[in-house]
């Protein structure tokens, strides 16, 4: 068995929906940056970012495919990320 058979690689249709998807998204990204959210303006785009990013890892990097350390690892990663990313919003929230 070839290894792309065994890891079930996403077909080419698979890819399409994605990018359809991705472009969705930066669409509806767009769309809220014209809206007056206020505050809310920054969480929604970056909330947005990570739904595309999360759609890139798992589909086009092949992550869903990968073993489970590297799942642990990343979410580590992100949750780090996040930390420091709430840190740097607290203090210049609170200046």
């Amino acid at each position: 068995m070839s290894k792309e058979a065994q890891h079930g690689l996403v077909g080419y249709w698979g890819y399409v929906w994605t990018w359809a998807g991705l472009l969705i998204l930066t669409a509806v990204t767009i769309y809220v940056a014209g809206l007056k959210l206020g505050k809310l303006s920054v969480l929604t785009a970056i909330l947005i970012a990570s739904v595309k990013a999360g759609l890139v890892l798992y589909i086009f990097m092949h992550l869903r495919y990968e073993e489970r350390i590297f799942r642990i690892i990343l979410f580590v990663v992100i949750v780090t990320l996040t930390v420091i990313i709430g840190l740097t919003f607290l203090d210049v929230g609170f200046r």
